[in-house]
C-alpha cells in the first residue's frame, strides 16, 4: 500500500471510529440546581465500592481502562459475552443470576444480541462469582420475578419463561398486551415489572409506559395516555421499577446521554422525577482502591431485601463502542454488581397531618442488625422533610431524642417543607463514621391504597336528536372505587366544552363496566379534534381518557 493509500485509509478508519464515537455519546447539559445538591442527593450517591473477591489480574480481555480488575465480580469469560440480567436470593441460600449471552467468536461481535440465549447462573454470595448451570433458552434483556403463587418468572424481549421452583423446568411462554384504545409508547419492549402490595403488577415499558396485571401473569392493561420519563430531550431505554414497604421507585437511561434519571411515585402511576444522576459512567470502583472505567452502564437490575430496599446493582457493561466489539477481539461485555448504601427503617409517629403549621415530628429510626441508630448516627448532620429541601442541604433540624427499646426517636423541628404535593418523607444525613445515611418514611393520612379509574375510547352512536356514548371504565386500583361522576368533554382552542355526564356506581379492582352517557350535542365531525374524559370523586378530578385523532401508533 502506497503512502497516499495509506493516509486514506486510517483517515478512513479514524472517521467512522468518530462517528460510531458520536453516535454513542452526547454531552447532557445538567440543570443548574443540580450544582447544590448535597451528598445524598441524589442516587448516584448511594453507590459503595465494589468488594475484592478473587484476585485482581491484568490476564483478561477489555480496553487498558478496565484493566487490571477483580474478574470474580458478577460473571464473565473470555468464551462468552454477557449482557443483562438481575439476581434474586433462593430458598436454598444462593443467589440465582438470570443472564444472557452470546459467544465472543460470533460473527457480528456484539452485534449477536438479538440473537442471545438465557442461562441461569448461581452464586454463594450476591457479587459473585456467579457460574451457569443451566441453559433456559433464546431471550435478551431478562428480568426474574415471582408471582404472588410462588411461581417465577423470567421475562424476556417478545415472551417469557415460568417455572414452578428456580431450577425449572422453564416453560416458554407469551404475556397478553392490551393497550386499551392507546398509543404503545416506543414499543413492547425492555419490560421491567415490580408487584403491588395487593399480589397484582405493575410493569413500565421501554417507552414509558404503564401497564397493570391482575396477577403477573394474566393480561397487562396500559392505564397511561403519556410517558412518565422526565420532560426533557433523551433517548431513554431500559427503565427498571421496583417497590419498596414506602412507595415505588424507578431508574431509566438516556443511552446516548450516558446518564440515568432517577423517579419516586406514591401508586406506580404517576411519577415525580428526583433530582441528580441515578448513575453514569465511573461508577465502578474497588475496595482496594482500584478504579476500573468502563465505556457504558445499561440494563440495571436491583437486588431487594425482606422490605424491598434496593442493596445492589447489576449492570450490564463494555469496554468500548458496542460496534468496536468484534469476534475473537480483546473486547467484550460482562454483568457487573455494585453494593447500594441501605435506606433506613424510619416511620412517623402519631396520626395528624403535617403541613406548613406542624412545628415538630417524631420519627422512629428501627435498629437492624449491624446498626445501632442510638450510637451511630451524626445527629447534628440530619435534616428531615420534604425532598426538594433535604437533597438541597435544608429541611428540619434535630431538636431532641428519646431512646426506645432498641429504637432512636427523632424529634424534628418546622422547616420540614411538606406539603400536599408530598407523598413521602425524606431524612438525609451521616453516621458517626462519615458514611451516607438515608431513609423515607410514609406520611400520616396519605392514603396509599386507593382506586385508579381508567376508560376505553367512547364509541358514539349518534342521530338527529343527539348521540349515546357507550364507555368501558376499569378500576386499576387496589381498593374499590366510591361512586362518581364520568364526564365526556372536548378540548377546542384550549376551551373545555363538557358533552355529557353520567354516575359510576362503585367499581372493584380490575372489575370492568359499561358506562352510557346520553347527550344532545353532534360529536360528528369533531372526531379530529381533542377529546377526554374525567371522572370526579370526592372532588377530585382525574382524567381517565385522553386522544387525538393526530395520534399515531
Amino acid at each position: 500500500m502506497n503512502t497516499k493509500l495509506t493516509i486514506v485509509f486510517f483517515t478512513l478508519v479514524t472517521f467512522l471510529s468518530f462517528s460510531r464515537l458520536n453516535a454513542q455519546i452526547t454531552e447532557r447539559e445538567r440543570p443548574k440546581e443540580w450544582n447544590n445538591l448535597v451528598q445524598g442527593g441524589r442516587f448516584m450517591d448511594r453507590f459503595l465500592p465494589i468488594p475484592t473477591i478473587g484476585n485482581l489480574t491484568k490476564d483478561t480481555w477489555g480496553a487498558d481502562d478496565v484493566v487490571p480488575r477483580f474478574v470474580d465480580n458478577g460473571i464473565e469469560d473470555a468464551d462468552w459475552s454477557y449482557w443483562g440480567g438481575n439476581s434474586i436470593l433462593g430458598d436454598d441460600g444462593n443467589y440465582h443470576l438470570f443472564v444472557c449471552r452470546w459467544a465472543e467468536d460470533s460473527p457480528k461481535g456484539h452485534m449477536q444480541w438479538s440473537e442471545s440465549i438465557v442461562v441461569h447462573a448461581v452464586s454463594g454470595t450476591s457479587y459473585g462469582p456467579y457460574k451457569v448451570v443451566e441453559t433456559i433458552g433464546p431471550g435478551h434483556n431478562p428480568e426474574v420475578f415471582q408471582l404472588a403463587d410462588g411461581r417465577y418468572i423470567i421475562y424476556v424481549i417478545d415472551g417469557h419463561y415460568i417455572a414452578d421452583e428456580l431450577k425449572g423446568p422453564w416453560i416458554h411462554g407469551k404475556f397478553d398486551f392490551d393497550k386499551r384504545d392507546r398509543r404503545i409508547i416506543e414499543g413492547l419492549s425492555n419490560l421491567s415489572f415490580a408487584q403491588r402490595e395487593d399480589g397484582s403488577y405493575l410493569m413500565v415499558c421501554r417507552g414509558g409506559g404503564i401497564w397493570l396485571s391482575k396477577n403477573g401473569l394474566s393480561t397487562y392493561y396500559q392505564v397511561s395516555n403519556e410517558r412518565v420519563y422526565p420532560p426533557v430531550d433523551g433517548r431513554f431505554e431500559d427503565p427498571l421499577v421496583w417497590r419498596t414497604n414506602v412507595q415505588y421507585h424507578m431508574i431509566v437511561n438516556d443511552w446516548l446521554g450516558r446518564i440515568a434519571w432517577y423517579l419516586r411515585s406514591k401508586d406506580g402511576i404517576s411519577w415525580k422525577v428526583e433530582p441528580g444522576e441515578a448513575y453514569m459512567p465511573g461508577l465502578a470502583k474497588y475496595e482496594d482502591g482500584t478504579v476500573v472505567d468502563w465505556f457504558k452502564y445499561e440494563r440495571i437490575k436491583v437486588l431487594q431485601d425482606k422490605y424491598g430496599r434496593a442493596t445492589q446493582a447489576n449492570f450490564a457493561v463494555i469496554d468500548t463502542i458496542k460496534w468496536d466489539d468484534k469476534s475473537n477481539d480483546n473486547h467484550s461485555s460482562k454483568n457487573i454488581t455494585i453494593p447500594l448504601t441501605v435506606g433506613k427503617l424510619l416511620s412517623v409517629q402519631g396520626k395528624n397531618k403535617i403541613d406548613k403549621e406542624t412545628k415538630s415530628i417524631r420519627v422512629k429510626v428501627e435498629a437492624e442488625e449491624g446498626f445501632n441508630p442510638q450510637s451511630d448516627i451524626d445527629l447534628s448532620s440530619l435534616r428531615f422533610g420534604a425532598s426538594e429541601e433535604v437533597n438541597f442541604g435544608r429541611g428540619a433540624e434535630v431538636i431532641g431524642t428519646e431512646n426506645y427499646k432498641g429504637d432512636l426517636i427523632i424529634t424534628f423541628g418546622l422547616e420540614h417543607g411538606l406539603t400536599d404535593l408530598n407523598f413521602a418523607g425524606k431524612m438525609l444525613g451521616k453516621t458517626k463514621k462519615g458514611n451516607l445515611l438515608f431513609a423515607y418514611c410514609r406520611l400520616p393520612e396519605i392514603n396509599y391504597k386507593e382506586p385508579y379509574l381508567s376508560a376505553r375510547k367512547p364509541e358514539f352512536i349518534t342521530d338527529e336528536n343527539g348521540f349515546v356514548a357507550k364507555v368501558e371504565m376499569q378500576n386499576f386500583g387496589q381498593v374499590a372505587s366510591k361512586p362518581s361522576t364520568l364526564k365526556i368533554q372536548y378540548i377546542i382552542d384550549d376551551k373545555t366544552i363538557e358533552i355529557a355526564s353520567a354516575r359510576i356506581p362503585k367499581i372493584d379492582p380490575f372489575e370492568k363496566m359499561e358506562i352510557k352517557l346520553n347527550g344532545k350535542s353532534v360529536v360528528n365531525g369533531q372526531i379530529e379534534k381533542a377529546i377526554q374524559l374525567i371522572s370526579i370523586s370526592d372532588g377530585k378530578q382525574q382524567v381517565v381518557y385522553k386522544e387525538s385523532s393526530k395520534s399515531k401508533e
